[in-house]
């Protein structure tokens, strides 16, 4: 019986042990790994726009055509000063799960930073850096930045945070429903996950492009302190 005891009194352990470290791993080592990886992505997209020649006035004048966003690769960094001031996550084309670990990511098939439609953008509540953690902090009125490198894009959120089933996908449309918006404009959605440790909803906000300005001109205005 003793031997039984002791058997079952250690196998308790082990596995609570186990379940600690695996704890550990989603709460702390995702993190760190994904705030390391997040970065990086910024660091090489700030480095890749540095390197980038500037535009002349004839380019201005018949700008080329732009390339598509490559899939899993970063293309704009995004601030929520709501967040905090030192919010900031590059953005990648598409929304596939390795990708997401990367960063914030964009919805293939919606509209471009900035462009008439719906740009639409999905972020990890939990794990992976906690992305959208504070989403339910979001409101009416908050300021969504994002730059590509030459243009400062300043959304401002009209409606959300607003909560859906994940088949919804109809809020991601072009002139997404629910969203009160009624005709075409250059839209933004930010969806997340729904309750925070879990994945049945979605918690969704819109915005409208409110202004645009060059990088040369500095930082918008949501942006200085």
């Amino acid at each position: 019986m003793r031997v039984i005891v002791r058997t079952v009194s250690e196998l308790c352990i082990t596995v609570g042990t186990v379940i600690v470290l695996f704890v550990v791993y989603v709460l702390f080592w995702t993190g760190v790994k994904a705030d390391h990886v997040m970065d990086d992505q910024i660091d090489r997209l700030e480095q890749q726009w540095a390197q980038e020649p500037p535009k002349t006035p004839a380019a201005v004048a018949s700008p080329p055509q732009p390339a598509p966003y490559q899939k899993g690769k970063p293309f704009a960094i995004m601030y929520i000063p709501r967040l905090g001031f030192t919010w900031n996550k590059p953005v990648l084309e598409g929304t596939a799960t390795s990708t997401l670990k990367k960063g914030l990511g964009h919805y293939a098939g919606t509209a471009r930073l900035g462009q008439t439609g719906n740009f639409s953008v999905a972020g990890h509540r939990r794990t992976y850096g906690d992305p959208f953690k504070d989403f339910p902090k979001l409101r009416r009125g908050d300021a969504v930045v994002l730059t590509d490198g030459t243009t400062w894009f300043t959304y401002r959120i009209d409606q959300g945070p607003y909560k859906t089933m994940p088949t919804d996908v109809e809020v991601i449309g072009p002139v997404p429903r629910k969203s009160g918006y009624t005709r075409p404009g250059r839209y933004l959605t930010l969806t997340t996950c729904d309750p925070e440790w879990g994945h049945s909803h979605r918690l969704i906000v819109w915005a409208h492009l409110d202004s645009t300005q060059p990088v040369e001109a500095g930082k918008p205005k949501a942006l200085r302190r």
